[in-house]
């Protein structure tokens, strides 16, 4: 008898470990959304976060990936869902889950699956939340063992920001994350103090719909897009102005379109990081399969909680361990 694919949707939030500021605000949860796909006894997980800055809300989220129920039950297949689904939080969840059931279905890691080195054991980024320069300098202090931090900026003062974290923080790399809230008067000031710190990588300094500003202006420390990069669909139009980019899977919507935009950007000579937005261990595993495309990986989500899931990815420090299956893929 065949058995019907069957799909379940849940809400499931996690509180942070203090609380989690960028330039757009604060937050105390991470509020995430997780498909199952179960045939039997077989089943597959995949996590999303909706991201208010691309217009998506839990609600809506949650929507999107249940209107699916049909397509599920029907065996729709991976690369069928850009056509059901935007790149976006919801893709993502599915395609996720998709190809954990299609592991535990055949025995086999996603990874072998997708014809990807096996993972190992990487070094990631941890997030210091935007604040005063005081508190930021103090956090560098707590976080000082960790190889590498990532600064989160917030616009004017962040001069200031980046010297007290390197005051606190000597030995660290450091990358910055403006998330848009530099202008082209703060760009020159900012940048210097970056060198003065040297500063390895410059996120997103201008709001996304500003990026021309970029191919005027001078950096010796290479720029990333995040906000401004979505899909494979979006690289052209930055590649004058960016020298790498931040693959996240609730971006790109899932694993299927970060190994496709991976691809296209080394072609195109790109760097690349592996980001994530604030969420656990469910949605860093299939991030993890990226890490033969990156310099960076900034998957940290699970350190900035009080509760991860359980099982969850194993940390040594800043040291992740790749998934167990039990996990996911």
């Amino acid at each position: 008898m065949m058995i019907v694919p069957r799909l379940t949707v849940e809400v499931d939030r996690f509180p942070i470990a203090g609380s989690f500021t960028i330039s757009r605000g604060s937050r105390t949860e991470a509020v995430v959304v997780t498909a199952t796909i179960a045939e039997g006894d077989i089943k597959g997980r995949g996590e999303c976060v909706p991201y208010a800055r691309y217009g998506e809300t839990v609600k809506g989220v949650r929507d999107l990936i249940i209107a699916q129920m049909g397509a599920i039950a029907d065996g729709v297949a991976r690369h069928d869902l850009a056509g059901l689904l935007p790149a976006g939080a919801a893709r993502n969840a599915l395609d996720c889950a998709l190809w954990d059931l299609q592991a535990k279905r055949e025995s086999r890691a996603v990874w072998q699956i997708a014809n990807l080195p096996r993972p190992k054991p990487v070094t990631t980024a941890y997030t210091l939340s935007l604040g005063t320069p005081d508190e930021m300098g103090e956090a560098a202090r707590r976080a000082n063992s960790r190889p590498l931090l990532k600064v989160k900026l917030g616009g004017e003062g962040d001069d200031e920001r980046i010297a007290a974290v390197r005051r606190g923080a000597p030995q660290a790399a450091l990358i910055v994350d403006a998330n848009e809230a530099w202008s082209e008067v703060t760009f020159q000031k900012n940048v210097e103090a970056c060198e003065r710190a040297q500063v390895k990588l410059i996120e997103q300094p201008f709001p996304s719909d500003g990026d021309d500003v970029l191919s005027g202006l001078k950096s010796a420390i290479p720029i990333c897009a995040d906000e401004s990069i979505h899909d494979e669909k979006s690289l052209d139009k930055i590649l004058d102005c960016y020298d790498m980019i931040n693959i996240k899977l609730d971006k790109t919507g899932g694993l299927t379109g970060s190994l496709k935009l991976a691809t296209a950007a080394r072609a195109k000579g790109m760097g690349i990081m592996v980001g994530c937005m604030v969420g656990t261990s469910l949605a860093m595993a299939p991030a993890m399969l990226l890490q033969s495309f990156a310099e960076y990986i900034d998957l940290d989500g699970p350190l900035l909680l009080s509760r991860d899931r359980e099982p969850g990815l194993h940390f040594e420090g800043s040291r992740i361990y790749p998934a167990t299956a039990e996990l996911w893929g």
